[in-house]
């Protein structure tokens, strides 16, 4: 009786022990799941940990908002102030018509800015054709093997619903093609044109509009990002606020998108502290195209030229095929390299400790071409260092594990191969077989296995072509927190075939957005002449070169307005969206001498003619009567000078430099002055 009591109690035991292991398996389980399934809790765990490096105390920490540094570096520019985003219509404008000529179904081919450009040309080309537009296909995002199934063509990128519903007073727009139609383009039975770039407004009436009105359909395959010449007849000048519509309201990114891009955004602002975003533009198409290989050492100057060998035999080059890059980089021609841009920045006041948000899915060369520029700046991050892998994972969408290891090792050969080998190798000695050919691959960071065997260059793999796909990606949530930023400034405003690229659209939006908001647009080839002056010594810069770098990135506001105007606004409209999506506020709160005169520079540079009606004006919040008197404030600021390489660790400046600080301070603070006006 007593041993069964004990077998009982034993029995007892392994049951609890049993219970307890299986529970504990279920707790692991549930906090394994909402690690992974719970987006609010990875939120708020990631803006909790410490994601930049900067000291407890900042530079300037103290700074006014009414001081002029502060003013200088992060304050609005005065003259732009008045100008306003307005695309609405302006006239006549009917809706679109229920009876339509047919569908356009679209196939749009390039990158991020590209497609961008591409799709606000197709709507503006279903207007003029009176024509229903289907939804455009992205072909980055089709044509790439191991994507998410979850997210497709134009929705792997921005919302359709959005898109859709912004656009139904001017364009038809469905979802896919009818059934018998879509049937009919699988077996290739509709007329496809190949757009040609910057096509006019005659080609579609012309050559398009007779076949669509036939077949009921017609496909058109847009690529290099110009399916429509940029500036349009006098007449069409509706349809260029059709673009602004597009580009600035109806093209809104998908939700997980914008959701992770607001998360960055608010750690980037957590600190109570301003950011610059800054674009390098440094992609080896652009690279090549420009004739910038020789900016680069080793492997990278090769890359650079093979890739404009390869541009060069398909006609997108037309010059020589070696070209001195020391020329090419003194007409400007070249991009700002990293380093040069933060001379610039330091030079022109902002101290170690600011943010600098570095915007791009590639920086050619990798990350040792921003060595430079971590130096000078403590807190240099981008979208990787401010969110987690598994944030980044979930725009993705639920993808299958690629074998993406490099560099693989060589198969290994079986034992009955070589037996085989050395029975037909012929009369003895017979030589062993040859080893198996190494596969050639190369690191997605720049340092290309194949240059050295072989002239061609080996087909993507599916690793490279799903990050192709996940640039895209990048490249929105960089140009959200771009066009919000502080302050932007652009390495380089030209791509790999010549034309506008991302920087020049953020530039474009921020001008239509927020005209005010501080976007410098440096005069490259001034700046390399500027630094040339100071090429041995170049950390060293005296006060009468820091005076003009200063001046160069101050009048670069409102100056490189008038260049781009010339410039970007010929090959793409939404890099210099005015004056035909702004307006010109001008109220009685802005009836003074000083608006008055910013008022006449702002047409004179950027030809704005129309005034802001006045609903818009009743809903301005005039400014403050402190802003308006920003002139009369006490501008004795002797930190204002910003000295290049005054470092945050010397809390105390001795009695000459205080002196060499405050004659910096008066002259910069008359500078504001002229500048204001």
């Amino acid at each position: 009786m007593k041993g069964e009591g004990k077998m009982f109690l034993m029995s007892k035991l392994k049951w609890v022990g049993l219970f307890g292991l299986v529970l504990s398996a279920f707790s692991i389980g549930v906090h394994l799941l909402l690690a992974r399934f719970t987006v609010d809790g990875v939120g708020e765990y990631q803006s909790s940990i410490t994601i930049f490096s900067w000291r407890p105390i900042f530079e300037n920490a103290d700074l006014s908002r009414n001081s002029p540094l502060y003013r200088r570096l992060w304050g609005t520019v005065r003259p732009l102030e008045s100008l306003q985003p307005n695309a609405n219509p302006r006239g006549y404008y009917a809706d679109p018509s229920a009876r339509t000529t047919g569908f356009i179904f679209v196939r749009i081919q390039g990158g991020f800015h590209e497609i961008r450009n591409s799709i606000c040309d197709v709507v503006l080309v279903t207007r003029i054709l009176n024509a229903t537009l289907v939804i455009p296909e992205i072909q980055s995002t089709t044509s790439s093997k191991g994507i998410s199934s979850q997210f497709k063509s134009f929705a792997y990128l921005y919302n359709e619903d959005q898109f859709m519903a912004a656009l139904a007073k001017d364009i038809n727009v469905v979802k896919t093609l009818p059934k018998g139609l879509k049937w009919a383009r699988r077996k290739k039975e509709i007329p496809s044109f190949r757009v040609p770039y910057a096509a006019s407004p005659y080609f579609y009436l012309h050559n398009v509009l007779p076949m669509l009105i036939k077949h009921s359909v017609v496909e058109l395959v847009v690529s290099e990002g110009g399916g429509l010449q940029a500036i349009l007849p006098p007449h069409l000048e509706e349809y260029q606020r059709l673009r602004c519509r597009v580009a600035f309201h109806a093209l809104q990114f998908r939700d997980e998108v914008q959701e992770l891009a607001t998360k960055i955004l608010l750690r980037l602002r957590a600190p109570g502290r301003r950011f610059i975003a800054y674009d390098p533009g440094m992609t080896r198409d652009t690279l090549a195209y420009h004739g910038c290989a020789e900016l680069f050492q080793d492997v990278h100057t090769e890359l650079i030229q093979h890739r404009r060998v390869w541009m060069k035999k398909r006609g997108i080059i037309k010059g020589e095929l070696s070209v001195n890059s020391a020329k090419q980089r003194l007409k400007g021609s070249c991009p700002l390299m990293p380093e040069e841009v933060g001379i610039l920045l330091r030079a022109y006041g902002y101290s170690s400790d600011t943010i600098i948000y570095v915007t791009g899915g590639e920086v050619f060369g990798g990350q040792r071409i921003l060595v430079p520029l971590h130096a000078m700046f403590e807190n240099v991050v981008d979208r990787t260092s401010l969110s987690t892998g598994w944030e980044l994972n979930r725009i993705y969408g639920r993808e299958a594990k690629l074998d993406g290891n490099y560099p693989r090792t060589p198969p290994s050969v079986e034992v009955e191969m070589k037996i085989d080998a050395w029975k037909n190798a012929g009369p003895r000695p017979r030589p062993l077989p040859p080893p198996p050919a190494r596969p050639k691959t190369y690191n997605i960071e720049g340092w290309w296995g194949w240059v050295a065997e072989s002239d061609n260059e080996p087909e993507s793999t599916v690793v490279e072509l799903r990050t192709n796909a996940h640039k895209l990606l990048w490249d929105a949530i960089d140009y959200l927190i771009s066009v919000e930023a502080d302050v932007f400034i652009p390495g380089f405003d030209s791509d790999g075939k010549g034309h506008p690229n991302f920087a020049s659209l953020v530039m474009g939006h921020r001008l239509y957005q927020s005209a005010a908001s501080k976007t410098y647009r440096p005069d490259r080839k001034e700046v390399v002449k500027l630094l040339e002056e100071i090429k041995g010594h170049m950390y060293h810069a005296n006060h009468t070169w820091l005076t003009s770098i200063r001046r160069h990135l101050r009048s670069s506001l409102l100056d490189g307005l008038i260049a781009a105007s010339n410039k970007s606004k010929s090959s793409s409209f939404l890099a210099h969206p005015v004056p035909e999506c702004s307006c010109l506020r001008y109220d009685s709160v802005e009836k003074s001498t000083n608006a008055s005169a910013n008022h006449f520079q702002v047409k004179a540079a950027l030809g704005v003619v129309h005034h802001c009606p006045a609903w818009m004006l009743r809903e301005m919040v005039p400014r403050s009567k402190d802003k308006e008197n920003e002139e009369d404030l006490d501008e004795n600021d002797s930190s204002s000078s910003g000295l290049f390489f005054q470092h945050a660790s010397g809390n105390h400046v001795s009695g000459g430099e205080e002196i060499i600080i405050k004659e910096e301070a008066q002259l910069e603070d008359q500078e504001e002055l002229e500048g204001g006006e």
